[in-house]
């Protein structure tokens, strides 16, 4: 990788590697150096906490998904990662982010239609998902 790729680039061709179905383990280390080298975009967090959650490291998804959520409360998914993260930790308050995302979505579709479909990806990479079923049931509710 040459130094002067943008730290835009670099997360651009991350998701296009995801879409195409790349190794979550492969992945991991690109996110975390968009995270490392532009830490205030909470788009980034957000990404790097799924692919946590994909890889089964709740406890690293946690971290990523608490910091998505302090840069922006209104982003459903990185909602939804910390969701699925404390389900996933055994952390109680899992109920209050759920709400907060089943209020945002409601006012935008697109946004509705963007998490139930990564929602849908998420249980096709990882079918026996649990908490993500527990979670997309209440969202449906």
């Amino acid at each position: 990788m040459t130094t002067t790729q943008t730290v835009e680039d670099l997360f651009d061709q991350g998701l296009e590697r995801y879409k195409a179905g790349e190794s979550i383990d492969t992945l991991i280390p690109v996110f975390k150096e968009v995270c490392d080298r532009s830490r205030t975009v909470s788009a980034a967090w957000t990404c790097l906490s799924w692919l946590y959650l994909l890889a089964d490291k709740p406890a690293l998804a946690l971290t990523t998904a608490q910091k998505a959520v302090k840069l922006n409360p209104q982003d459903p998914q990185a909602r939804l990662n910390l969701a699925l993260a404390m389900l996933d930790s055994g952390k109680k308050g899992v109920r209050s982010h759920v709400e907060i995302t089943q209020q945002i979505i409601m006012v935008s579709e697109e946004l509705r239609e963007e998490v139930l479909s990564n929602i849908q990806d998420g249980l096709t990479r990882k079918p026996d998902w649990k908490s993500l079923d527990r979670i997309k049931a209440w969202l449906e509710e």
